[in-house]
């Protein structure tokens, strides 16, 4: 390889869009923008949402709902899953280990959906009143 040689890949470098410079540039006269309105003028800009004056799709509709965005950072165990894990004192990490819940999961709860007939131990973990039930009765505690 030569330096006098070298030269950039195919299609690598392109030419910049000289608007405005001549008929032969192919933007020349109009420059692109067509003929007359707002946007054809220097400084001829509007708003995101703007319709000319006539209220704006985003403001027409009716609004409603919300979806907290804490959401993603709660998960939640069934009393199956519990006893399908072999291990007896359960918190955020060992679910986690587990892959019972996502890596961004910072609070999770005990759901009652199954059977749990084995003793376990959670910490840090909450559980519905029917599933603390179910933990106490299978002789397993919940501690804060």
């Amino acid at each position: 390889m030569q330096l006098n040689t070298i030269k950039p890949s195919e299609g690598s470098k392109k030419n910049r869009r000289r608007v405005g410079r001549g008929i032969g540039s192919g933007l020349g006269k109009t420059g692109g923008r067509g003929h007359n309105g707002q946007k054809s003028r220097a400084g001829g800009y509007h708003k995101v949402g703007f319709e000319g004056g006539q209220m704006p799709l985003q403001r027409r509709l009716p609004k409603r709902g919300f979806k907290s965005q804490q959401l993603k950072y709660n998960g939640e165990v069934t009393l199956a899953e519990l006893q399908a894990l072999a291990i007896d004192e359960i918190d955020l990490q060992a679910l986690k280990q587990a892959g019972l819940i996502g890596e961004l999961i910072k609070h999770v709860k005990v759901i009652k959906s199954g059977e749990l007939s084995r003793k376990v131990t959670l910490k840090g973990v909450a559980a519905t009143a029917g599933a603390k039930a179910a933990i106490e009765a299978a002789g397993g505690s919940l501690a804060a």
